[in-house]
């Protein structure tokens, strides 16, 4: 069987704490917090944490993962159709990047809550001409970031 090799960012014996990448790390004595700097997709990966106290050993297993921040979404306008003074619309809200990017739909105030609501990168929208204008807000979140873009219904009649 082949050994199993382990890479050190961290080593503290007997009160003496060695680095071996410091330009890449950062660690706290006060709290025993590590954080690693300038961190890029290859530092998702699993890192073992332990302290021994006499014959023990106590071990913990961290899977680092990294994700990339949402860019800002777009909403498209896929679909649109005016027929006897009202307006129905599909819209798509997309991010350029980002890693497991969600999205949601909701009214920009409170009395357009219903009409906005949604989840996903899609919505459908009917609605009267003649009725307030209202706005619509997609958000893209993602678990490090997130970020939200608005559509009016002033913009039924126009290319966005």
């Amino acid at each position: 069987e082949e050994p199993q090799t382990k890479k050190f960012l961290l080593k503290i014996s007997g009160g003496n704490c060695e680095e071996f990448e410091p330009e890449r790390m950062r660690f706290r004595r006060e709290d025993s917090s590590l954080e690693i700097l300038n961190t890029s997709r290859e530092d998702g990966q699993l890192y073992e944490y332990s302290v021994s106290k006499g014959q023990l050993e106590e071990v913990w297993q961290v899977r680092l993962e990294v994700f990339e921040p949402v860019a800002d979404p777009t909403i498209r306008i896929l679909h649109r159709e005016l027929s006897n003074g009202s307006c129905s619309l599909a819209l798509r809200c997309t991010s350029e990047r980002g890693d497991e990017v969600s999205y949601s739909w909701d009214g920009r105030d409170n009395g357009t809550r219903g009409i906005c609501s949604g989840s996903g990168s899609f919505l459908n929208l009917s609605y009267s001409l003649r009725s307030a204008a209202f706005g619509c807000v997609c958000t893209a979140r993602n678990p490090v970031s997130s970020r939200d873009a608005a559509f009016d219904s002033s913009q039924c009649g126009s290319e966005r």
